[in-house]
């Protein structure tokens, strides 16, 4: 019969009546030795013709499929053991019949005849052709051996092909309860970081799928939560408390995700990720209300104390909740998202839950991207510095002038210290930008000093952070500086904020006496915003005072008021002014804008000013020509 188009191997019609095909074993003399082992086999086996019909069956076949293996000669094998469910078994399993495939290997899930389920393993290979026995008549005995219509290529009959069936239902079972026991979470159940990883990835190519599926949205959403306070239980009342906790917060969290599911196709999966984080996926959400509520009803669930071990324990959570588009993002990217966004919910106090901000992140992910490049970008020359005038007030001459560091970032264009100082400091590289900004600066100072021999030298003024007093030798640095430089040390003037000087002690406060005993100026920038401990002065290597900016624009404010100007910021300057003076400090003012201000400082005794009225930060040539001209000119 030739092959029907449809099918790859030709098949009987069904139904069809049983063909009564004769055993292996042609007759007790004759009968080969293999006949024994194939009935005795522990291996469900059968003989199937090249049509894929069973020419015979072992009894473990036979009792494989609860069914006498008698009843089985005659019956299509791909029918009995489910070989036409899929095309692409259906086409290996036809390619092995035809002999043009070595061997099928596949796993099926199968009926007993008692109805119970199993999952067995099938193999079909070509049985290779058997040499006849020396004592055989190579043609007519081994004929008489093998069923009719069995056909070796060569013209000779053919062994056929063997089916063989191995029952893989406790090693399934046992693979299936490993798997549990790998996804899930020993302590509380719950799907464990894999399983949850694996799911949402899932849920985004489900979701992202062109044609989408029923009730999806093509939207996911996750809240990312962690437990406020939870390493306080473990460290005081011990592991097995706090897993107790945890158990009990999971099932809480499950409670939440059942009733976020009450009208919709499914609960939101409950994961444990590790240590007191936990997430909650909502595959297909409708929205960030959606969201938003979920995260609201786990705050809620959390307030009611638990009751473990015989003690009441309060937690709380904070809860990063992010929702969007499926498509375009991945897991990876989701994850990052709602990690960045618990953060937000715990440096904003915890207890509550935070939505993913795209502004806010973007803000972060320029933070990093300044974190990570701030040390090589001092190596590499990325940093400049520009300089401001400090005036005299009474005859407005250029006194000084304070070094401001600039970023000409190659991503990010010019940036100001604001942007990154903090950085600098955080992550320790304020070191050797400190270094860099001072060696700078005092060169810069001995050339102008040099350029101009016949004007009175200016000193320049440098910023100093608490941390280059405590992560290197400030004093050595300096000493260095100066001895490479050759400028005098009344040349430099150190600039530190109110809140770093005042209350120093110990490596600090050596520092700035050493410093001053040197001849180095110390100068407190900011004065009036932090301690404002003015008897602390007295003890302190200070010599300059710099009033913030906020008391100069009070002065500008009240001058443009429509009511009479209020005299008490003048009267808290002047104050402070004269307190100075009496402790031989002097004062500059910083922010002076206007000449108004210039005037009301003059009038009450302030030293020198510094603002844009003088100058905004300009290059080293600039002042170059200021000092040419004794003067600086107002705007």
């Amino acid at each position: 019969m030739p092959d029907s188009p449809t099918r790859p191997y030709p098949r009987p019609q069904s139904p069809h009546p049983r063909r009564r095909l004769p055993s292996l074993t042609p007759s007790a003399a004759a009968a080969p030795p293999f006949r024994s082992a194939f009935d005795a086999a522990p291996l469900a086996m059968a003989v199937l013709d090249d049509q894929g019909v069973v020419v015979s069956a072992n009894d473990t076949f036979g009792a494989l499929l609860g069914t006498p293996p008698g009843e089985l000669t005659g019956r299509v094998a791909a029918d009995l053991v489910d070989l036409t469910s899929d095309g692409r078994t259906r086409q290996a399993y036809g390619e092995v019949l035809r002999g043009r495939q070595a061997r099928l290997r596949c796993t099926r899930r199968l009926k007993h005849a008692d109805g119970r389920s199993m999952w067995v393993q099938v193999t079909v290979a070509p049985l290779p052709p058997e040499r006849p026995a020396p004592h055989l008549h190579p043609d007519r005995d081994t004929a008489a051996a093998l069923p009719p219509g069995t056909r070796s290529g060569s013209g000779r009959p053919s062994p056929g092909v063997l089916l063989s069936v191995a029952d893989v239902s406790a090693r399934r079972e046992l693979q299936a309860r490993l798997r549990h026991v790998r996804l899930h979470d020993p302590v509380t159940r719950l799907p464990n970081r894999t399983m949850f990883l694996e799911r949402l990835s899932l849920a985004l190519r489900t979701e992202s799928a062109p044609s989408g599926g029923t009730g999806t949205s093509g939207r996911v959403g996750l809240c990312y939560l962690d437990l406020d306070g939870f390493k306080a239980v473990n460290d005081t009342l011990g592991h097995h408390v706090g897993d107790r906790l945890l158990a009990a917060v999971a099932r809480r969290l499950t409670g939440c995700a059942d009733r976020a599911a009450a009208g919709r196709a499914g609960a939101p999966l409950v994961a444990r990720l590790g240590g007191d984080e936990f997430a909650l996926l909502v595959e297909g959400s409708t929205g960030t209300e959606q969201l938003a509520d979920l995260a609201e009803s786990v705050l809620c669930a959390l307030q009611e104390p638990f009751e473990i071990a015989g003690r009441k324990l309060s937690v709380s959570a904070s809860i990063g909740v992010v929702e969007r588009q499926a498509a375009g993002t991945s897991a990876t990217a989701l994850m990052q998202a709602a990690d960045t966004t618990l953060y937000w919910a715990k440096a904003d106090g915890g207890a509550r839950w935070t939505l993913f901000d795209p502004e806010r992140n973007a803000h972060r992910m320029t933070r990093q991207a300044l974190v990570s490049t701030l040390r090589a970008a001092v190596e590499r020359g990325e940093f400049t510095l520009e300089y401001q005038p400090l005036v005299g007030m009474e005859d407005g001459r250029l006194r000084g002038v304070e070094a401001l560091v600039r970023w000409r970032h190659p991503q990010f264009g010019v940036l100001t210290p604001n942007r990154f100082i903090t950085l600098a400091e955080e992550d320790g590289s304020i070191v050797p930008l400190g270094r860099w900004v001072l060696a700078t600066a005092c060169r810069q100072a001995r050339a102008w000093q040099l350029a101009h021999p016949d004007e009175p030298p200016i000193f320049v003024s440098v910023n100093v952070a608490v941390r280059q007093v405590w992560d290197s030798d400030l004093v050595a640095d300096v000493a260095e500086v100066l001895a490479e430089t050759q400028l005098a040390p009344q040349l430099l003037q150190l600039e530190l904020t109110e809140s770093a000087v005042m209350g120093s002690a110990g490596r600090p406060l050596q520092a700035l006496r050493a410093l001053s005993d040197m001849g180095v100026r110390i100068a407190i920038d900011d004065f009036g915003t932090g301690y404002s401990n003015l008897a602390y002065l007295s003890r302190l290597p200070v010599s300059a005072l710099k009033l913030d900016g906020s008391f100069v624009r009070g002065f500008q404010q009240l001058a443009g008021a429509a009511q009479p100007p209020s005299p008490a910021d003048e009267v808290i300057v002047e104050a402070m002014i004269q307190l100075a003076h009496r402790l031989g400090l002097t004062v500059t003012a910083e922010c002076v804008e206007t000449s108004d201000q210039a005037s009301r400082l003059r009038r009450i005794g302030c030293d020198t000013g510094q603002g844009w009225l003088y100058s905004r930060p300009v290059s080293p040539d600039r002042i170059s020509e200021l000092l040419d001209g004794h003067a600086c000119g107002r705007r």
